[in-house]
C-alpha cells in the first residue's frame, strides 16, 4: 500500500497532508497500475455487466477519486506549486483518458451487451449506462483512425491545457488589481460591511498608514478589489462616479491584456473544437455538444430563449427608462445602473439591501436551510467537524441522516471568498459517489460525500460572515446540487446522483431550491438578527416579496445575453472569417442588452463558464433547466405553501424522483414522475413578472 496520501481511492482526502509534491509521482503509479488494469480487462472482456461494467467502474473510479481531489485543490488552493504539478500531468491524464475512451475491445463489448438479449433484462439506470458509455466513445473518437484519431487526441490534450491556462489568468487578472482608497471622500456612501471588508482586505496585504496604524472600517486605508464580495457593493453604494467607472472599467477588461490576455486562447478554443466536431463528422461543437443534453437541436434552444428574450427586452426596455428618469441621467452608463438601480429600489420599496444583512448570518441561514430541508425531504442535517480533515479552517463537515437515524450522506462547506488562492463564483462537485461496495465479504452502501462551495463575505470585525440576500440564494442553489447528489438511490455510480444527468436538466434542483428563498415559513425559520435574536420583521418580507421581480427583464436578459452569444460563438461562428468573438459578441448585443457594451469590454476574456468549465454550448441549459424548476416549485404553490401536510407529501415525491433518480432514467422520465405531465413555460413567466396573472 502506497504512503502517498492520493492514492488511498476512498474515504473522504486526507486534505491534512496532501502537497503539490504527492501530485507527481502519484498519478505516474496511478497511470501504470490502471493501464495494466485496462490490458487485463481488454484481454478478458465479455459482453456482460459482470464482465464488462464492473471491472470499468474499478479503473474509472481510482482514476476520478485522485483527479477530483487534485482539480478540487486547484479551485479552492490554487497556488504556484500546485498549479505546476498540475500542469505537469494533465497531459498524461488526457493520453489515458482518450486510450479508455478509444478502446475498440471496450466499445465492442458495451455493442455486445446493447444488442444482447440480456440487455432487456437489466434496470434501467444500467440500460442508460451503456447506452451512453456508447454514445461517448463514439463522440470520442473510438470509430477514428489513423491520422484522424491521432489529430482529435491532440485537439483533446490542447483544450484541457487551454482551458486550464484560461482559468489561471482569470484568478490572476482578478487578483492583480486593487483600488486603494484612503479618504472620507473616496469612501462616501459605503456601507458598513462594506468599509469593513476592505479594511480587512487592506490588513491582510499590509496595508498601514503612516505610522504604522493597522487599517480600520472607520478610518481606512482600504482596498477594493474586483473579486465580487468586494466589487459588486462598491458599485451599488459608492458615490463617486468617477471610481465606480474605474473599478468597472478594470472588471471588464480582466485577463484581456498583457501576460494574462486569454483573446488568443478564445480565438484557439473555438477554432479547435470547431475542428473536432468537423472530425466526429458534426457542422459545428454545439451539435457534439447537444448530442449529449435535452435539447434536441440549435433551433430547439434558440426556440425557447427566443420566446424569453421578446418579452424580457420590451421589459428591459420600460426599466431602463424608468432609471434614466429617476437618475436623471440620460447618458446612463454601465457603472451607473448597480447604484441608481440600488438607490431606485430604495425609494421604491423603501428597502435597502445592506439592512437585511443583519438578519441574514450565516449560522442561522444554515439553521434554515437544514430545517427546510428536513421539512422537506425528510432528513436531518448536522455538523461532523473532526471526523476528517479539512483543506481550510473555515470549512465545516456535515452529516446527512435519514428518517431512521442512518447516515445516508456528507458534505464540505467552504462558504468565504478568499481571492488569493480561490476561484471566485459557487459550485457543487462530488467527492465521492453512491455506489454498493463488497467489504470483508458484506455488501454494504458507500456514502456519497460532496463539495460545496461559495465565495460570500467571510467574517468581521468579530461578527458572523452576513449574508446578503443574493448570498443565501445562492447557498441555497448549491444545496439544491448538493442534495441530488447526497440523496440518490442508485447505486452504479455512473448514474448516480448528478452523474449521467443530461446538462440541460441538472440545474433543475438547484434553481427550484431557490424558490425556497421566498417562502414565508423558511425565511421566518432562518431570517434572525445576529445580535438580538429578532425575526426579520414583516415590513422586510414584504419588501422582498415586492421587489422579487424588480429589473426581473435587465436580469433575464442578461442570462440571454450569455446563452445566445455561447450558443452563436459553437454554431455559426468560423473561427479566422469576417468576424472576431467580440464582434460576434457586440452584434448578439443588439438584440440582447438595452446598453451596449463599452468598446473595450472584454467580457469573453473572464466568460469562464464556456471557456474553463463545463457550459461550452450549454449556457442556455440554466434556462432550460428553469422551466423545469419553475414547474417544479408550482407544484407546491398549487397544493398551497401553507398546507403543510400537502407540502411534506409533495417534498418526498420530489426526493423520491428528482433527487433520488439522479441519471437512472431521462430528464423527462424524471419530471414526468413527479409532475405526472410534461413541462410547461407559464410557470417560469410567472415568477419572472413577465407574465400577468
Amino acid at each position: 500500500m502506497s504512503d502517498n496520501p492520493l492514492l488511498i481511492g476512498k474515504e473522504p482526502p486526507p486534505f491534512d497532508i496532501i502537497k503539490p509534491q504527492h501530485i507527481v509521482p502519484a498519478i505516474k503509479q496511478l497511470l501504470e497500475d490502471l493501464k495494466t488494469a485496462q490490458t487485463r480487462l481488454e484481454s478478458s472482456v465479455t459482453p456482460t455487466w459482470e464482465g464488462l461494467v464492473e471491472p470499468l467502474t474499478e479503473i474509472e473510479e481510482r482514476l476520478t477519486w485522485t483527479w477530483g481531489v487534485i482539480g478540487h485543490l486547484m479551485g479552492v488552493k490554487n497556488n504556484s506549486e500546485l498549479r505546476s504539478a498540475y500542469e505537469t500531468v494533465q497531459p498524461d491524464l488526457i493520453k489515458f483518458s482518450n486510450q479508455i475512451n478509444q478502446s475498440k475491445t471496450i466499445y465492442k463489448a458495451f455493442k455486445g451487451i446493447q444488442e444482447s438479449e440480456g440487455f432487456n433484462c437489466l434496470e434501467p439506470a444500467q440500460k442508460r449506462i451503456v447506452n451512453a458509455a456508447i454514445r461517448d466513445a463514439e463522440l470520442s473518437g473510438v470509430a477514428l483512425e489513423g491520422e484522424q484519431q491521432e489529430r482529435f487526441n491532440a485537439i483533446e490534450l490542447e483544450l484541457a491545457e487551454l482551458s486550464t491556462k484560461f482559468s489561471n489568468n482569470l484568478l490572476d487578472a482578478t487578483k492583480s488589481f486593487k483600488l486603494k482608497l484612503t479618504s472620507q471622500d473616496e469612501v462616501e456612501g459605503l456601507p458598513e460591511s462594506c468599509l469593513a471588508l476592505a479594511a480587512q482586505i487592506a490588513r491582510e496585504e499590509g496595508g498601514k498608514e503612516a505610522g504604522g496604524k493597522q487599517a480600520t472600517a472607520k478610518d481606512g486605508p482600504w482596498l477594493i478589489t474586483l473579486d465580487s464580495p468586494s466589487f459588486f457593493p462598491f458599485l451599488k453604494y459608492a458615490k463617486r462616479r468617477d471610481l465606480r467607472e474605474k473599478l468597472y472599467r478594470a472588471r471588464i477588461t480582466r485577463a484581456s491584456r498583457g501576460k494574462w490576455d486569454n483573446n488568443p486562447i478564445i480565438d484557439r478554443l473555438l477554432a479547435l473544437r470547431k475542428e473536432q466536431a468537423k472530425i466526429l463528422g458534426f457542422s459545428s461543437y454545439a451539435e457534439v455538444s447537444l448530442a449529449k443534453k435535452m435539447a434536441s437541436d440549435v433551433a430547439a434552444v434558440e426556440q425557447l430563449l427566443e420566446e424569453l428574450r421578446s418579452p424580457a427586452y420590451e421589459a428591459s426596455q420600460k426599466e431602463l427608462a424608468e432609471l434614466k428618469e429617476f437618475a436623471q441621467l440620460d447618458d446612463l452608463k454601465p457603472w451607473d445602473i448597480p447604484f441608481w438601480s440600488e438607490r431606485q429600489r430604495e425609494e421604491k420599496f423603501a428597502l435597502n439591501a445592506e439592512e437585511l444583512r443583519p438578519y441574514f448570518p450565516l449560522p442561522q441561514v444554515l439553521d434554515g436551510l437544514f430545517g427546510l430541508i428536513q421539512r422537506l425531504f425528510g432528513v436531518t442535517i448536522s455538523r461532523a467537524n473532526g471526523q476528517t480533515s479539512v483543506w481550510h479552517e473555515d470549512v465545516g463537515y456535515f452529516q446527512v441522516k435519514d428518517e431512521t437515524g442512518e447516515a445516508i450522506a456528507y458534505f464540505f462547506l467552504d462558504p468565504y471568498s478568499r481571492p488569493a488562492e480561490k476561484r471566485g463564483g459557487a459550485w457543487m462537485d462530488d467527492c465521492i459517489c453512491r455506489r454498493k461496495i463488497k467489504e470483508n465479504g458484506t455488501i454494504k452502501n458507500r456514502l456519497p460525500v460532496a463539495y460545496m462551495v461559495c465565495n460570500q463575505t467571510p467574517p468581521i470585525d468579530g461578527k458572523p460572515s452576513l449574508m446578503a440576500f443574493e448570498d443565501v440564494q445562492t447557498l441555497f442553489h448549491e444545496f439544491g446540487h448538493g442534495l441530488q447528489h447526497m440523496l440518490t438511490k442508485i447505486d452504479y455510480p455512473q448514474a448516480a446522483g448528478i452523474n449521467n444527468i443530461e446538462w440541460d436538466a441538472v440545474e433543475l434542483p438547484s434553481q427550484f431550491m431557490e424558490n425556497w428563498c421566498y417562502d414565508r415559513a423558511t425565511l421566518f425559520g432562518m431570517a434572525k438578527h445576529y445580535e438580538t435574536g429578532e425575526t426579520l420583521p414583516e415590513h422586510y418580507y414584504q419588501k422582498l416579496l415586492a421587489t422579487r421581480h424588480y429589473q426581473s427583464g435587465l436580469s433575464t436578459l442578461r442570462q440571454l445575453h450569455f446563452g445566445l452569444l455561447d450558443i452563436e460563438l459553437h454554431h455559426r461562428y468560423q473561427p479566422r472569417g469576417k468576424e472576431t468573438p467580440k464582434e460576434v459578441r457586440d452584434r448578439i448585443a443588439k438584440t440582447t442588452m438595452v446598453i451596449p457594451p463599452l468598446p473595450e469590454d472584454a467580457f469573453l476574456c473572464s466568460f469562464g463558464h464556456i471557456f474553463s468549465g463545463g457550459y461550452a454550448a450549454g449556457y442556455y441549459s440554466y434556462h432550460w433547466a428553469e422551466v423545469l424548476s419553475a414547474d417544479a416549485f408550482s407544484a407546491f404553490e398549487e397544493v398551497g405553501l401553507e398546507n403543510e401536510e400537502a407540502i411534506i407529501k409533495t417534498g418526498r415525491r420530489f426526493r423520491n424522483t428528482v433527487l433520488a433518480l439522479g441519471g437512472s432514467l431521462s430528464p423527462m422520465e424524471v419530471f414526468k414522475s413527479f409532475r405526472d405531465r410534461e413541462p410547461k413555460t407559464e410557470p417560469l413567466l410567472r415568477h419572472k413578472g413577465l407574465i400577468q396573472v
